[in-house]
């Protein structure tokens, strides 16, 4: 066994123990991801991809659907996607966990699993947000396979694949554009895939985070959060996550403390609210969350705790890679 055989296996060992902790086995996970998404493949594609994917037998929702996620960020389609229609056939699996991996096939453009996803959509019988999601991603693939080979679009300041591209520019005014962009956003009458595009477009109005439109782009898609599609609203929290702007503390820590929102849509502002970690009072205010009664805000609200600590250090990768050939003790 080579040293970068030996990394994949340690890191392999942390995300699949059930007594490692939850926050370590996010860190192994992101280290796996960042391995499995090198291009062009290594040799330690294959072995990454299925080491993160051997996690799916965990019990926790939470981590099986960041599995999902990440195996949906590699590019690698033959390689991941079959992992992922496997969870997303399973009827007895979480619902989160198969909208995301739904989300996944999306993300890589996956022709082959086209007919998976139609199924699902139009399945009278499926979770909502499994419909609305293989929605969406059957919009993405054939967008991907079809009008997106000719739109020219911004390029965007964020390395993730999303689950729908951004509107293109409509005008050169930003500051115009962003009740356009909002008016879009929140149209129900809409397919979601459109709305999501103008989700994507006003996330992009906020970076850099000092940009004239930051704010007022912020404060239209919170609005976004009185939707009736939990899918939607959670979709929204994640945007936030990647934007961490101070702006959008307040609607984040709303959506938190609100009992009756979906798990899947306060997880995210859990997470959110962790990668704003620095600033001031709201790790105090996700602690207040560690003995919530939803298992996956719980879980979520650990993970966060340790990303704000990452984010309060400034250290350079949320990852644990180590050492070729030491083992990590969990």
């Amino acid at each position: 066994m080579g040293p970068n055989d030996a990394t994949i296996a340690s890191l392999r060992e942390i995300l699949i123990s059930e007594n490692a902790p939850l926050a370590l086995r996010f860190r192994a996970l992101f280290s796996l991801k960042h391995i499995a998404s090198l291009h062009p493949q290594t040799p330690q594609t294959q072995p990454a991809i299925d080491a993160v994917a051997a996690a799916f037998t965990s019990p926790s929702a939470l981590l099986k659907h960041e599995l999902a996620y990440c195996l949906g960020q590699t590019r690698h389609t033959a390689l991941a996607a079959p992992h992922l229609r496997k969870v997303l056939e399973d009827r007895a699996e979480d619902a989160m966990c198969r909208h995301e991996a739904a989300e996944a096939l999306g993300a890589l453009g996956d022709e082959g699993s086209l007919d998976m996803l139609k199924k699902c959509r139009d399945d009278a019988g499926e979770e909502v947000v499994v419909k609305e999601t293989c929605d969406i991603a059957v919009d993405r693939i054939e967008w991907e396979h079809g009008a997106g080979a000719s739109e020219k679009l911004k390029k965007s300041n964020f390395a993730s694949i999303d689950p729908a591209p951004p509107l293109p520019e409509q005008t050169s005014n930003v500051q115009d554009s962003i009740p356009n962009l909002e008016k879009t956003l929140l149209d129900t009458s809409l397919p979601l895939f459109r709305r999501y595009r103008a989700m994507f477009a006003l996330r992009d109005l906020c970076s850099p985070p000092d940009l004239p439109s930051a704010i007022p782009a912020i404060q239209a898609l919170a609005r976004g959060f009185r939707d009736s599609s939990a899918l939607f609203r959670h979709e929204i929290a994640f945007v936030f996550g990647q934007l961490s702007h101070p702006a959008s503390i307040p609607s984040l820590v709303d959506v938190l403390s609100n009992k009756r929102e979906a798990g899947m849509v306060r997880h995210e502002a859990a997470e959110a609210l962790g990668s704003l970690g620095e600033e001031e009072g709201v790790e105090n205010i996700l602690r207040r969350f560690l003995n919530d009664d939803d298992e996956v805000v719980r879980e979520s609200v650990v993970v966060a705790l340790d990303m704000a600590e990452f984010e309060r250090k400034g250290d350079l990768e949320y990852s644990i890679i180590p050492e070729a050939g030491k083992p990590v003790a969990v």
